[in-house]
């Protein structure tokens, strides 16, 4: 395998690497994970006959996932400061 090609390859990993870390923090990955949250939820709630006010009480646990992973990125930036910055 000649330079070039090796080149191409590392061009093409890099442009998915890219793309996955694009998807990563992308608000279209965190709606979605939002609203299937939140229809799973209510599925649940109504399966386990939860029936008092299924739609408001199935808005905790998205609320609480949702804020779990805005807050993540906080916290990774914590961790690499406390680990790599030496």
């Amino acid at each position: 395998m000649n330079i070039e090609q090796e080149l191409e390859k590392i061009k093409e990993r890099n442009r998915r690497v890219e793309l996955d870390k694009s998807w990563e923090t992308s608000w279209t990955r965190k709606i979605c994970i939002i609203v299937l949250t939140y229809v799973i939820v209510i599925i649940y709630s109504y399966l386990i006959k939860q029936y008092n006010n299924i739609l408001l009480s199935s808005l905790v646990p998205v609320i609480g996932f949702t804020l779990s992973t805005l807050s993540l990125k906080y916290i990774r930036k914590i961790w690499e400061k406390k680990f790599y910055s030496k």
